[in-house]
């Protein structure tokens, strides 16, 4: 799996988790919008990879 490929399946993941993030967040009176989306989506990018690389290393060590 491509760099790429494994971002866009991360992408997906998060964006399945939008609605119930989104409604979270409104609940305690934080507006989201689509601009507020992206830097959101960039930090589970990285918190993905990380938990993909450490997951990577463990079956590696098995």
């Amino acid at each position: 799996m491509t760099e790429q490929e494994k971002n866009m399946a991360f992408m997906q993941i998060a964006m399945k988790y939008v609605p119930e993030a989104k409604e979270l967040l409104e609940g305690k009176g934080i507006e989201l919008g689509f601009d507020d989306l992206q830097p959101m989506l960039a930090l589970f990018t990285k918190v993905m990879n990380e938990a993909y690389e450490l997951g990577q290393k463990d079956s590696e060590e098995a």
